[in-house]
């Protein structure tokens, strides 16, 4: 008789002989461990503290945050108008609406607008399009003339009458004004059907369609997160969203507001864990039940196991907050771990126990046999499995060290109840045994006969397969990009994927920080000589080249629009004054089309029916006419006041909240790198990352730190491998002091893992920061498993597809595959890949237990037992405990 068992076995003989002591004591202790947790919970959702801080690359990040803490946690609002003017007005409205809420953004900020930009951002252009520009507004002076002193649906009419008169006069063609006459026609159209409409003046000045990039604004805002709550950035994200609701900036004005950055990103992770949060944990809970019903066949011991593994996860949370002082957002899986390693130790005791119930005359006696028996087993398991958890605690990885702390105390926790809680509990509720006349697999004993004649065979199948495996994991790579994790459904990936399109707006850019502007710059010429960077960026791209020339034909064109610009406006229109604009126009219309038949007389024709739609219909129709004319006639009219008002720019007359973009107040200066190309894919990423790094060794970026993340991640998890296994190992070596038994032990595990990872490599399932998590619980299920069969067949056990212990190690498997197996539902594409591969894993580790464990422990059939036959209780052999 071991120490270990009897042992264990006086802990369960004094928790059945006094059963309500213990559940009060532990129902005491619960309570306490929950009046701690609420008090002194604490819960981060700040991804960036998943990582250590002491890491060469998260000290330049951090570094790059201290010199612009601008950039830190960004919510890029984008901004996509159905003509330029309606952009712009947007985005002037919205900056202003936010910056109103200093409680809820740090800051507000236009990259593209504001009074420097407005007035001098025609200057950054190249020089052939500010000669183009300036050409379009000097032949624009006759409509500006008349729309900057009437800016109302009247102006432009009477501008209209003005052009239509002189065509009738033969001084210029009706072909020459068509494009104009469709854009108004289109408009008017769109209002009389009752659909949203709009007007670009920009286009009808240039002459050319808007592209995207001309239809589209972005502000930066940075908010006030609260870390407390699992969404930091929600407050802050709706507020953005009522504000634009409330200023009416959206599609039925032609208008379209779209959060993404780091903060939307995040607050939608969470969400989209949510949506269907409900589906998934019902398929968990329903799976639970249903196969630990089938597992013991009894109600009561059903409700032992739920009550043992709710309890101690409850304990857990407690412990595990004690020891880390708040949860992270990997840290909380310790919940499905626990949940899955804690109901397999319960499992395991309470289908032995059923087993033991047969033979024993009394419920005491079959538990105190229960604990003798399989207690030593369930020790070893939560010791090792403890072992390989605590391995991640020295790791870099924050994340999952805490994870791991917290996970290795629920094993001493789930252990300590499933031979403490668990018996007093059975021995309260002292359950039938479900009717069961049997407890283990009787049905498999032809496989047993199988495994012991062709030993050979499949352990020679097994090594093909591991040497296969080995080869194909070469195929399976580490998909370090968190935006591979998350819903391309969700507005903020959609947005982003939408925004990356454009390389000025791409969030796959690197920032170096040179030590002086004077060394920024031929810093950046090196970074730019690159063949993977497009371009780069310092504060001296805001100072124009070819200032002179461009300031010259600004003022020339002034010189013709200023005395057009200049003017009071007139009152805006009545009803009775616009009817009688449209009556003149519509009828000017008609008599220059005449009987024409090109395109330009059916083009006024067209027009002329509409404008006498309008002048027919209610005053509505006309008000609705009027703001999709006036709004971006208006905007068009400011910005083309503020561009000619553009004047020399210098370092020195710079904004200063431009300037604090891109030199820090220690005079430190920040260098921009864009990619060339499309760097979506990993390995695009890690080529400019490395080639950056080449040359600024402290550059800091997303490219950069997602590709050191996943290698971070990559070597926590080899680091803590190694660890584990040397724990294990002696841990191993300490109890079974066979080396051989140590290597049947671990060996199981190891094809598992091989078997594992090359069904990912083949089914281009790569690993990644979300269902690598599920490595040590796959790790522990496999080592406990291999525990449970090496110290049965120590004990004597043969015929081990038959006994119960095979009974609890299916259940216990197929508890926890259908469980977490549910993770699969997930429309969250990480909580998905997680479900895939736990249950690839186990699905391969049932395989192994089922064949080539009982193949490693195989023995021949002695003279006095057949091998087909029944082994008897590995108590029983084991000389533990004598059958009544």
């Amino acid at each position: 008789m071991s120490p270990e068992a009897t042992f264990i076995g006086r802990i369960v003989a004094a928790s059945t002989r006094h059963p309500l002591i213990v559940v009060l004591i532990t129902l005491a202790l619960t309570g306490a461990a929950l009046v701690y947790t609420a008090r002194n919970f604490a819960l981060t959702a700040d991804t960036s503290k998943l990582i250590s801080i002491k890491l060469d690359w998260r000290q330049h990040e951090l570094a790059f945050e201290k010199a612009f803490p601008q950039f830190e946690n960004n919510t890029v609002v984008v901004i996509d108008g159905a003509t330029p003017e309606l952009a712009e007005y947007a985005e002037g409205k919205l900056a202003e609406a936010l910056r109103a809420m200093p409680q809820l953004f740090h800051s507000v900020q236009r990259p593209q607008g504001g009074p420097f930009f407005d007035r001098n951002g025609i200057l950054l252009l190249p020089m052939h399009d500010v000669e183009a520009t300036a050409r379009s507004l000097e032949q624009a002076e006759p409509m500006f003339r008349g729309l900057a002193a009437d800016p109302s649906l009247r102006g432009v009419l009477y501008a209209l009458a003005g052009v239509l008169q002189s065509v009738k006069k033969g001084e210029r063609k009706l072909g020459d004004i068509e494009r104009g006459l469709n854009a108004l026609a289109d408009t008017f159209e769109r209002v009389l059907r009752g659909q949203p409409a709009w007007f670009s003046w920009q286009s009808l000045v240039t002459g050319q369609p808007a592209d995207i990039r001309e239809r589209r604004r972005v502000l930066l805002v940075q908010p006030v997160l609260d870390y407390t709550a699992l969404e930091p950035g929600q407050a802050a994200d709706d507020a953005i969203r009522t504000a634009a609701r409330s200023l009416e900036l959206d599609r039925a004005h032609g208008i379209r507001v779209r959060l993404t950055g780091l903060v939307p990103l995040s607050d939608e992770e969470f969400a989209t864990l949510a949506q269907d949060w409900h589906l998934v944990l019902g398929a968990m809970v329903a799976a639970l039940i249903g196969i630990l019903w089938l597992a013991v066949r009894s109600v009561r011991v059903v409700i032992a196991i739920l009550i043992t593994t709710f309890l101690g996860l409850l304990l857990t949370a407690a412990v595990g907050l004690a020891a880390v002082g708040r949860f992270n957002l990997i840290s909380v899986a310790f919940i499905p771990l626990f949940v899955g390693l804690g109901a397999d130790f319960a499992i395991q005791f309470s289908v032995r126990s059923l087993a033991e119930r047969l033979i024993r005359t009394s419920q005491r006696r079959a538990l105190i046999a229960t604990g003798m028996n399989i207690g030593p087993a369930l020790a070893l398991s939560a010791a090792s499995i403890g072992a390989g958890f605590f391995a991640f605690f020295p790791t870099s990885y924050v994340g999952v060290a805490e994870l791991g702390t917290i996970a290795g105390l629920g094993m001493v926790v789930a252990f300590v109840l499933s031979i403490v809680l668990l018996p007093a509990l059975l021995m309260l509720m002292r359950p039938s045994g479900g009717g069961m006349e049997e407890v283990g697999f009787t049905a498999l004993a032809p496989v047993d006969v199988f495994v012991h004649r062709r030993r050979r065979l499949v352990l020679g199948i097994a090594m093909v397969a591991a040497v296969i495996s080995a080869a194909l994991i070469t195929q399976l790579h580490f998909d370090f990009d968190p935006l591979n994790l998350k819903s391309p459904k969700v507005q903020s990936m959609a947005t982003l994927r939408a925004l990356a399109s454009d390389p000025n707006w791409t969030p796959n850019t690197i920032d170096v920080v040179a030590p002086s502007l004077a060394a920024a710059e031929p810093l950046a010429k090196r970074l730019e000589a690159l063949p993977e960077v497009l371009r780069t960026v310092t504060i001296n791209s805001f100072v124009p080249q070819q200032q002179p020339e461009k300031l010259a034909l600004i003022h020339q064109a002034a010189a013709v629009l200023k005395p057009a610009l200049d003017v009071t406006p007139k009152p805006a229109p009545t009803d009775q004054e616009l009817q009688q604009a449209l009556g003149m126009a519509t009828a000017l219309l008609d008599e220059v089309a005449g009987k024409g038949t090109d395109s330009a007389a059916a083009s006024a024709r067209r027009l002329g029916a509409l404008t006498q739609r309008l002048l027919t219909g209610r005053i509505q129709v006309r008000v609705a006419a009027q703001d999709a004319i006036v709004i971006p006639l208006q905007v068009m009219l400011s910005q083309t006041r503020e561009l000619l008002q553009a004047g020399p720019v210098t370092l020195q007359t710079l904004p200063p909240e431009l300037v604090s973009d891109w030199v820090a107040k220690d005079g430190r200066a920040r260098i921009q790198v864009l990619p060339r190309g499309n760097v979506d894919d990993n390995a695009a990423l890690r080529r400019f990352a490395d080639a950056i790094l080449k040359v600024a060794p402290d550059a800091t970026g997303r490219p950069i730190s997602i590709s050191f993340s996943g290698d971070t991640v990559v070597h926590a998890f080899l680091q803590a491998g190694l660890y584990s296994l040397v724990a294990i190992t002696l841990l191993l070596a300490l109890v079974l002091r066979r080396v051989r038994d140590v290597l049947l032990t671990l060996a199981p595990v190891a094809l598992s893992g091989l078997l594992t990872f090359a069904t990912c490599a083949l089914l281009d399932l790569p690993m990644n920061f979300t269902n690598i998590i599920a490595l040590p619980l796959l790790f522990g299920v496999g080592v406990a498993f291999n525990i449970y069969f090496v110290l049965a067949w120590r004990a004597g056990e043969t015929d081990m597809l038959q006994s119960s212990l095979m009974r609890a190690v299916v259940f216990s498997a197929m508890t926890t595959a259908t469980a977490f197996g549910a993770l699969w539902l997930s429309t969250h594409p990480g909580t998905a890949s997680m479900g895939r591969l736990l249950m690839i894993s186990l699905g391969w580790e049932l395989l192994v237990t089922l064949l080539v464990l009982p193949a490693l422990l195989a023995r021949p059939a002695t003279k006095t037992q057949s091998i087909s036959e029944p082994a008897q209780s590995s108590a029983e052999a084991a000389g533990v405990v004598a059958p009544n």
